[in-house]
């Protein structure tokens, strides 16, 4: 790829906030994102910011009695847009982003802290009931539908006598109709778990020797096709989730970037083979994957297998001494994204050249 050609990491503005960021999403169909996080006394910091004149203005600040590790938008229609936060005490809560000083759905799903939180059936992002999928240090990962008052739809948890793991991310995929959809789950000792909702049952699993720090399906609303895992020690995992062998599982390359852990990875909303991925020195890794020939190879057995491609590294920038703890595309506007990291700081990146790649 020529130079002139190659996408460009651009720090838009920055803003330093009085509390430790953990997590920031874009409101949808907005210039606006939320930033969650936790006060140094221990409470709960909600706040909205907007993008304005080259800057970042603060619009509502809120302080709620627990810290916030996690959100998503995912369950919520795009007209209605309430947020869904795990927090520190183990509570599943809803709000509606207009009136913040209660939430419209509240539920002690966890015993710990939830550490991971996605959503689907929303925001026109996959098919079927709005649920949300709730991942936490008890071990447990929880189902919900916000219809469904006080108890999970869905439940994995250890079996009896097995080690509890604390389990560090989740993610929704599969849902591609009304009837199919699987939650994959990434644990402390690098375990990965996918679940299949449809059947109630483990679909595959595998150990990536790391503590797996995040998990992402490129797209939720298609049938499986590649699904992204970020660890410690520096290791990027993509897995083609197109064809599963019946012994060897799926298929997978292995990259290492960062000389970090890779906190972060997230596709691009308008192109699923791009993916940022965001490390502990707080660097910004931009990826595209490239697909193989052939997909599936058939073994001399009959059964088949998936072929992997390759990663390009299309860009890389550092931003900050700390690691990144969030990281969010705009669904609307391609190569824009808001960032936050352990610097108590909160930025807007835009990714130029996007559509050369």
């Amino acid at each position: 790829m020529n130079i002139m050609d190659k996408p460009q990491i651009i720090l838009h503005s920055q803003k330093s906030v009085n509390y430790t960021v953990f997590d920031c999403k874009w409101i949808p169909t907005s210039a606006k994102f939320v930033a969650l996080g936790n006060h140094a006394r221990g409470t709960g910091a909600f706040e909205i910011y907007e993008i304005g004149h080259g800057d970042i203005n603060l619009i509502s600040q809120h302080e709620k009695p627990s810290a916030f590790k996690c959100g998503t938008f995912g369950a919520s229609p795009a007209q209605r847009r309430h947020f869904a936060t795990g927090n520190f005490d183990g509570y599943m809560q809803l709000w509606d982003l207009e009136k913040l000083d209660t939430p419209v759905y509240s539920v002690k799903g966890h015993k710990e802290i939830i550490n991971a939180i996605d959503g689907v059936g929303g925001l026109g992002i996959g098919v079927g009931a709005p649920e949300i999928a709730t991942a936490s240090r008890d071990g447990r990962v929880h189902v919900w539908d916000p219809r469904q008052k006080d108890h999970p739809v869905a439940s994995m948890e250890p079996a009896e006598g097995e080690t509890k793991r604390d389990c560090w991310a989740v993610c929704f995929g599969n849902a591609f109709n009304s009837s199919e959809r699987v939650v994959c789950a990434g644990y402390d000792n690098g375990d990965v778990k996918l679940f299949d909702l449809r059947t109630m049952s483990l679909k595959w699993e595998t150990n990536v020797k790391n503590g797996v720090c995040c998990l992402e399906f490129d797209r939720k609303d298609i049938e499986m096709n590649k699904l992204v895992a970020t660890t410690l020690e520096s290791k990027i995992h993509v897995f083609d989730m197109l064809t599963q062998h019946v012994e060897k599982g799926y298929s997978s390359l292995t990259e290492k970037a960062h000389n970090s852990t890779v906190w972060l990875g997230r596709h691009l909303p308008q192109n699923r083979d791009i993916f940022m991925t965001c490390g502990g020195t707080g660097s910004y890794y931009l990826w595209k994957y490239n697909y193989p020939d052939k997909r599936v190879q058939k073994q001399t057995d009959g059964s088949e297998i998936g072929v992997m491609g390759s990663l390009t590294l299309l860009q890389n920038i550092g931003l900050s001494s700390q690691p990144a703890s969030g990281f969010d595309w705009s669904p609307d506007k391609a190569g824009l994204a808001c960032t936050s990291a352990f610097d108590q700081t909160v930025r807007v990146l835009i990714t130029t050249k996007l559509n050369t790649v």
